[in-house]
């Protein structure tokens, strides 16, 4: 399927439909580094991705000889696509986060034309490229992968951050095969709930196209339409333009593949569903309600969330040696990282 290559990028701007979904890698979670980075720290070898805002890039560091991925941000292009909020929002997210499963951010950094994150490389490449190689996945493989992503979420909501934009492009593979969520632009701290549209069409739950206050419920609606992409190889209510799409999420009419588990199927019926009451998840017990559903019952949670687990795929790289060969090539440009000067829009960024 053709499909724009935004590899390791927040894109943040609104997303096609699936067949050009956008491509979002990036890399694990926050810690406070000790004094500023700054780009001389870092040598930087190839760019992993690019999105409409700047680029992600392979750097190694100059101190330890460790890889890292810097994602770059053009302020010029955040401000025009009125992103500065969510910008900074994922900066804070990043910096509040640490959890296995989910990109470690070790800090930040600006110029007077760019804002630079870092973050842990990952080099097993995303979960939407090792779906596509395998068209889809069989039930164990997709289990292990929707059981990593609920402690993340289950995480991620115990401190009031919804995600909102889980599907396959914002997972990344660490060299064992364990995921790491990545692209925290669109996470937002909610302790109630919030209107914001936004997320990628085939996978917006119908209250927020609605444009209802919605909260945490929106995950677990992506959620099972994350496990009915990774068994079908497509999402339910697939079509080609993103209007089309929001149709079908609002009639809700989901036909399950007759290869579905009986298990699975009861498991998504109760997921992608738009009655805020009945879906698993946003009930009383939360994500406790999804793990302990059927589908999930051979899972060990404490031993899956040590990594005590033997993974069902273990991606093709050499560790440790910067090994890029699950990214895409880009051509490089001349970067114009380092600017000092005038910087016309340090008001907005004074964060990072």
């Amino acid at each position: 399927m053709e499909h724009q290559n935004e590899q390791y990028m927040s894109t943040l701007e609104s997303r096609p439909g699936l067949g050009e979904r956008q491509r979002s890698l990036l890399p694990q979670r926050s810690a406070i580094s000790k004094g500023k980075y700054t780009l001389h720290d870092f040598q930087i070898l190839r760019t992993l991705g690019t999105g409409s805002f700047g680029r992600v890039h392979l750097v190694r560091s100059v101190h330890n000889g460790r890889y890292y991925a810097i994602k770059v941000l053009k302020k010029q292009q955040v401000i025009k696509m009125k992103q500065i909020e969510h910008t900074n929002d994922e900066r804070r997210m990043l910096k509040l986060v640490d959890h296995p499963f989910l990109i470690r951010m070790w800090g930040t950094f600006q110029d007077s034309r760019n804002l630079f994150m870092v973050m842990d490389y990952i080099e097993g490449g995303e979960l939407f490229s090792l779906l596509r190689k395998s068209q889809r996945f069989p039930n164990p493989v997709a289990k292990f992968f929707a059981a990593e992503v609920i402690l993340a979420l289950e995480y991620l909501h115990a401190h009031d951050i919804i995600y909102r934009d889980l599907k396959p492009e914002n997972i990344l593979l660490d060299r064992n095969g364990h995921i790491k969520i990545t692209d925290f632009g669109f996470a937002k701290e909610v302790d109630t709930v919030t209107w914001t549209l936004c997320g990628t069409p085939d996978y917006i739950a119908p209250e927020v196209i609605a444009t209802k206050p919605y909260n945490k419920s929106v995950d677990w609606w992506s959620l099972g339409i994350l496990i009915f992409e990774m068994l079908a190889g497509f999402t339910p209510f697939y079509d080609t333009t993103p209007m089309k799409t929001y149709e079908k999420i609002l009639q809700g009419k989901v036909t399950y593949p007759p290869f579905f588990h009986a298990d699975v199927v009861d498991l998504l019926v109760k997921l992608i569903t738009s009655d805020l009451t009945r879906r698993l998840g946003n009930l009383q017990s939360g994500a406790k309600d999804v793990k302990s559903h059927p589908w999930f019952s051979e899972v060990i949670w404490e031993k899956l969330l040590a990594k005590d687990i033997e993974t069902p795929y273990e991606p093709p790289i050499t560790a440790g040696v910067g090994d890029s060969s699950l990214f895409d090539q880009y051509p490089e440009e001349h970067l114009d990282y380092g600017c000092q000067g005038e910087d016309p829009y340090a008001q907005y960024f004074i964060e990072f």
